[in-house]
Order: C-alpha cells, then structure tokens, then sequence
C-alpha cells in the first residue's frame, strides 16, 4: 500500500510538469543539494480535520506553501503534517498550494514524496500518565496514546523531494521500544526513588513518540540518508521528567544509529536489526525540541549529535529576524545566540530546536533559518506557525 502511495505522489507530480523548481538560489550551484526542515503547524485536533481545512482553502498552509517556494529545498521534511493513510492531505497541499503560486513566489513540484504511521495518537491500551485509568477520549485519551496526540496521525510528518527516495531500502523505527536502549533514561519518581512506569508499561512503551526514518535520497551527490524525526518537548510532565528523558534518548537513538559497533537492539520495524553503515552519509533533519544551552531538555541531550564525531562541524545557520526578535517575553537570561533560534513560543522565549545536521563528507555552501526582520519580504508568513524552516546547500 505505501508503494502505491508512493507511485501515486510520483503521478501526481508529473501532472504539476508546469510547476517545476525555479534555477538555484545565488548561494547555491548546480551541484548542491538544499536540505531542509520545516515543522508547519498543520494539524488538527480532529481526525480527517487537515484534509477539510485544506480542501476549504487554509490561509496558513499558503504561507506555508509560500516560504517552501521561497526557499526552493530540494529534500524537505514537514513536521507536524497530520498523517492519513491515503495521503489525502498530501496530494492537496502539493496540488492546491505548493502548485500554485503564492503571494507572487512561482510554483514548485515535488515529483517524490513519503509518508508512514507515527505513534501520535494511536492507543496504548494502557495508563500511561498513572491517572489510575486508560482513558478513551479527550487530551487523557492523548496521555495514553504511544505519543501525545487527540487522534492517530496527528502531528505527524512527510518528506517532499527532488530525486527519488530508495523506499525499498527505508527503515523506519515506530515500534522500538524505549526499554531496549542499553542504558536507557529510565524515568524515576524523586518521592520514592522507585521507576515511574509500572514493569508492564515499560517493557512496551515505544521510545519514538512519532517516529524515526532513514530514507535513502538518490541525489546528484550520491545516496543521502535522510534521518527524519520528531522528538517529544521535554516539557508537559512532572518532577519525575519522563518527556524530558524521552526527548534525550529519542536524540539519542540517532546517535546509536550513526555509531560504530554492534546494535543488535536497533532493531527497527521489518526486524533488521543495526545501525548505518561507516561511510553512509547522512543528514539529520526535523524539530528535535531541545535547545543548547536554554529551555527543558536534559544538559547535553543535543549535544549527543552536535559533537557527535561523524556529524559536520559548521556554523549554525541563523537569522536576521531571529535576533530583531530576541528581546521578546520569555528570552531574558538565555544563553544561546539567539540570532541561531528557530522557533519562536510567545511568552516561553525563543529558541533553537529545528536542526539540519549533515555528516562529515559534505561542505556546506550556505545555510540559513528563513526569519525575516519585520518590514522584510515573507515576514507576514511568519504567523502560519511557531517554527521557521531551517536549510542549507550542501556539496561534496
């Protein structure tokens, strides 16, 4: 059925043959690859909601869908996409918004796409949030679900791309589960010093709270593994820090992956069990929710990737409204640049959570986080969602 999906969006493309991707940015060249991550903020509460909003015209996905032909990423990941199984939400933001022009940015046409089950939403059958009950409706029924969320799919993600995606050869990593990860930040309760979870849910609760991909990307540059997710903010908890310790080893199952030695726990969710191979090259994309040096996470839950030792040291893209936006509420005593920051939570200060991380191997001719300064082109898109897209222009 996903190669159905999968040979669907490719016809579909096809039939955009008009709305083909405009020559390359001034930074790039014709042998670079733009990478980008862009957590968009459609979603519903409702199960089959984004597809209504969508179908009824959605003044937040055009400006959504005006930033991607803006910034013109030849591989993007969406986060916070709802997910359906028949991909109806994605044929109608590549049909009625990414391929029409809008707000004067010229149409773009993804001939490849990929989207999967994510854990948001879908019922654990169990008490998860230790309220005594397994909930079967309203934000106690989300507590429950594998990954928050009010129906399955919600907050989900898909991936638009240039060149083809190998996906024979994905892996997807929806149903490991946390207690698998040797050494895994088991959550405690400070009162009693004894494991939050209950022996039973923690022997089953999944360590993805959407899920993790590898999607081989045949580009110019060769194969890329695009390495896609969404953890979970380390917030929305209690003194035990369980989200907090779900958002450390969810960034940490990247960092196994792309790890020498052994995994034969890293098993993902056809049975094939390691990680990727020495000399794969990779880049690691999505809204990690975890900041440097400021907000929830755990200290060094993104420095497990930051300083891995195969992941590019470069400099952080940045912009300029990132830092005309720094003396708003929430920012006072951070310690990260804020001209880095790319999400920007009102009253709870900005930060820097949306990452595209590549591997040793490539050289990055530009990066940036689309963020204008007020008064400047696309900055009246920037209230379609919290997030800005984060990109850069690799080359071999």
């Amino acid at each position: 059925m996903q190669t159905l999906r999968f040979l669907a969006a490719t016809a579909l493309a096809a039939l955009l043959g008009a709305c083909q991707s405009a020559p390359p940015s001034p930074g790039a060249t014709a042998m670079s690859l733009r990478v980008a991550t862009f957590n968009t903020s459609l979603y519903s509460p409702e199960a089959g909601g984004l597809v209504a909003r969508l179908e009824a015209g959605d003044e937040r996905a055009r400006k959504i869908a005006a930033v991607i032909q803006r910034q013109r990423p030849d591989v993007l990941l969406l986060n916070e996409f709802d997910y359906d199984p028949e991909g109806r939400a994605a044929d109608l933001f590549a049909r009625d918004y990414l391929g029409v022009g809008q707000f004067g940015e010229q149409a773009i046409a993804y001939p490849h796409r990929y989207f999967a089950p994510v854990n948001t939403g879908v019922p654990s059958g169990l008490d998860l949030d230790r309220n005594g009950v397994v909930a079967t409706e309203g934000r106690e029924r989300g507590n429950d679900a594998w990954g928050y969320g009010l129906h399955p799919g919600q907050y989900g993600m898909l991936v638009l791309s240039m060149h083809p995606i190998d996906e024979a050869s994905a892996r997807t990593f929806q149903l490991l589960r946390w207690s698998t990860m040797p050494r895994a930040r088991a959550p405690v309760d400070p009162a009693t010093g004894e494991p939050w979870y209950t022996p039973e849910v923690w022997s089953q609760l999944r360590l993805s709270s959407k899920s993790h991909w590898d999607l081989p990307v045949r580009t110019p540059l060769g194969t890329v593994h695009l390495l896609a997710a969404h953890p979970t903010p380390p917030v929305f908890d209690g003194p035990e820090r369980r989200n907090a310790a779900r958002n450390h080893d969810e960034i940490r199952l990247w960092a196994e992956y792309v790890s020498e030695g052994d995994k034969p726990w890293l098993c993902d969710d056809n049975g094939r069990c390691g990680g990727l191979p020495a000399g794969e090259r990779f880049v690691i994309v999505g809204d990690y929710n975890a900041d440097p040096a400021d907000g929830g996470s755990l200290p060094g839950t993104i420095q497990q990737l930051l300083e891995h030792p195969r992941v590019l040291r470069h400099a952080s893209p940045r912009s300029e409204g990132a830092l005309a936006a720094a003396d708003g509420p929430g920012n006072a005593g951070h310690r990260s640049s804020p001209a880095h920051d790319t999400a920007q939570f009102g009253r709870n200060g900005n930060y820097r959570v949306d990452y595209v991380l590549p591997s040793v191997g490539f050289t990055v001719q530009d990066s940036g986080v689309f963020w204008p300064a007020p008064g400047q082109p696309g900055a009246e898109w920037l209230d379609a969602t919290d997030h800005r897209m984060v990109w850069l222009d690799l080359a071999d």
